[in-house]
């Protein structure tokens, strides 16, 4: 009878452990999670894109790029050399996305660091043609397996950026393609992917925004209602004043009417505030959430570590420094006593402006091109940490406070 007992309990906690498993990733609300560029080539990844989101007008070297941080490439099974030097001599090396084992590598730091998942990008002006389809498939896939690996979730995100009003079709072409090859809804085949509201997540990023896109909000209602009719749930990339239609969003009320048809918003703010400014903004996210659920919406408030963009846009150009974290963390604690749910970090691995909170390096590249390293008296890994921290904020809000947590 006891023996019949255990065999029984076994199954019984066999069974509870796969139903968790399906049911982790059955929403958004709970997590923390990083928009993933996955964006990064280099000339012998074997996708024939050669240097790419590396270089500067005049190709990648010293005085010549586009990313103002730089890799901490220790843990990596692969690695490129460059031109670049250390101030020892030795030789600066940078990692490709093209390659499954910088995937896995960056889908284990998020299990061991506590990151529930990414959404990743799929850049819709890069996707249209095939050597950018063949790289973002590839990253795509190798994200899936790595997900399915460490157990965290991936979604998938279009940014519109560079698309033209007609490329409505082209956007739910190609995720009718996705759905069939990663299996996306197909809860036993694809287990990692995030659902919400009962149904697959898809993120339209970029609506809204009045700087000149060639896109209206008329052609992404096209995408909305395409993703709505094949069973997805939308989360809609607005602009910072979306609720107020001002500033850096355009002054159409079909806005409003397109986010009362979609199921999570995500406002856009890198490069809006910094340290000092912050304050200023603050009450944006209570004011959201309260907007939000009276128009029955889910919110996710976006955080981001520090912004640069010295080797892209020139050395004067606006920078905001990370203060060894404080910075990142009075967002997240905003976010959370303000709230919120879930949480948007921007972004996993985008060393071009700045945002990166994976692993990059203390020591950088000298010579004519300046990078931000992290801050001394930290570890490569700080910002992972920290964001993991965050998680741990969100699941419990009374035991932590505004004050920066410190590492033992």
């Amino acid at each position: 009878m006891k023996k019949t007992f255990c065999v029984l309990l076994g199954i019984l906690i066999f069974c509870t452990a796969g139903i968790e498993a399906k049911k982790k990733y059955s929403s958004y609300k709970g997590l923390i999670m990083a928009g993933y560029q996955g964006w990064f080539n280099t000339p012998d990844d074997g996708a024939n894109r050669k240097w790419r989101h590396y270089p500067g007008r005049q190709g990648f070297k010293p005085g010549s790029c586009s990313i103002d941080m730089w890799p901490d490439v220790s843990e990596y099974e692969k690695t490129y050399s460059t031109s670049f030097r250390f101030a020892d001599g030795g030789v600066a090396s940078v990692f490709s996305s093209y390659d499954e084992s910088t995937v896995d590598t960056h889908f284990r730091w998020m299990k061991e660091y506590g990151l529930d998942g990414v959404f990743m990008q799929r850049f819709v002006g890069e996707v249209k043609n095939p050597s950018g389809k063949n790289h973002f498939n590839k990253v795509l896939a190798s994200a899936t397996k790595a997900a399915d690996k460490y157990d965290r979730a991936i979604c998938v995100m279009y940014d519109l950026s560079g698309m033209k009003g007609t490329d409505a079709s082209f956007v739910l072409d190609d995720i009718d393609e996705l759905t069939r090859l990663f299996n996306i809804g197909n809860r036993k085949k694809n287990p990692s992917y995030l659902f919400h509201n009962g149904r697959p997540l898809v993120v339209i990023w970029g609506v809204g925004f009045n700087d000149r896109r060639r896109y209206t909000t008329e052609d992404v209602e096209l995408i909305v209602d395409g993703l709505k009719k094949r069973g997805f749930s939308v989360m809609l990339g607005v602009p910072t004043y979306w609720r107020e239609l001002r500033s850096d969003t355009e002054n159409n009320p079909k806005l409003h009417e397109l986010i009362r048809k979609s199921d999570i918003i995500m406002p856009w703010f890198v490069g809006r505030y910094n340290d000092r400014s912050f304050e200023k903004f603050k009450h944006l996210v209570p004011e959201d959430i309260a907007w939000c659920k009276s128009n029955k919406i889910d919110y996710a408030p976006l955080v981001f570590p520090g912004f640069s963009w010295k080797n892209m846009k020139g050395m004067n150009s606006h920078s905001t420094p990370r203060n060894k974290g404080q910075f990142l963390w009075d967002q997240m604690y905003n976010a959370v006593s303000s709230g919120a749910e879930m949480i948007y970090v921007a972004m996993f691995d985008e060393m071009d402006e700045g945002t990166a909170i994976f692993k990059c390096a203390t020591k950088v590249p000298i010579g004519e091109s300046v990078f931000v390293p992290i801050e001394e008296g930290l570890s490569s890994d700080h910002y992972l940490w920290l964001v993991g921290q965050g998680k741990k904020m969100l699941k419990n809000p009374k035991g932590f406070s505004s004050e920066l947590p410190v590492r033992k």
